[in-house]
């Protein structure tokens, strides 16, 4: 590992609102769980998760421009997340947190309905059929995101892949809920109130390359 790594990963153990649990647990829930507005953000605003937050550039944006809103950006890679928290604290952005566990974990880390929304950014498509189990929209993950989003919490989908994207409208359409906006091409199809600022630096570089943004909202 770089010494580069090692640093960040020293810093990140120091930085405020980040939580850390890259090993096994054993199966059970963590103090953490229903507990995040009143032990972390201090008030009773939506929390809103980004699965797969990589350097935490959509939770640090979404923080600042929704500060009635509570985010937590979710990944497993610490060097990624180090970036994002960094950023929050250098900024004293006090609604946004970051926890650093694997996503099929996170039903010991919320309460039931503990969540509003559920941000998912131009996650790995994982193309190949073996590795289907991996793609953060399949089945498995839906029915996890179901149980930590309120009854009418929303799903959002941003993606340049449109295999994956494709895929994520036919797995929905055996869920119950409403599919509230679904775009192939954000950029000319907007949703009305939807910030264009707001682009990780994996949606600048598939813009440059001439790909189409994908989007969609799912209404559970």
């Amino acid at each position: 590992m770089s010494k580069r790594k090692l640093q960040r990963f020293d810093e990140l153990t120091r930085l405020e609102r980040v939580y850390q649990f890259p090993f096994p647990l054993v199966h059970t829930d963590h103090g953490m769980k229903g507990n995040w507005n009143k032990n972390v953000f201090k008030n009773d605003n939506p929390i809103v998760l980004e699965i797969g937050c990589g350097r935490g550039e959509y939770t640090v944006a979404l923080s600042k421009d929704n500060p009635d809103k509570n985010f937590i950006g979710i990944d497993i890679k610490g060097a990624r997340i180090w970036r994002g928290a960094k950023t929050a604290n250098e900024q004293n952005i006090l609604n946004a947190a970051f926890l650093r566990v694997h996503i099929e974990w996170l039903a010991q880390f919320f309460e039931k309905g503990e969540v509003s929304e559920i941000w998912i950014t131009f996650p790995d498509p994982q193309p190949q059929l073996t590795r289907e189990n991996r793609r953060l929209t399949n089945k498995k993950f839906i029915n996890l995101y179901r149980m930590l989003l309120k009854p009418g919490g929303k799903l959002h989908l941003k993606t340049d892949n449109i295999g994956l994207f494709e895929y994520t409208l036919e797995v929905l359409t055996t869920e119950e809920g409403e599919m509230e906006v679904c775009t192939k091409d954000l950029y000319m199809d907007t949703p009305k109130g939807f910030n264009l600022s707001i682009q990780t630096t994996y949606e600048k570089i598939f813009m440059a390359e001439g790909y189409k943004i994908n989007y969609l909202r799912f209404k559970i």
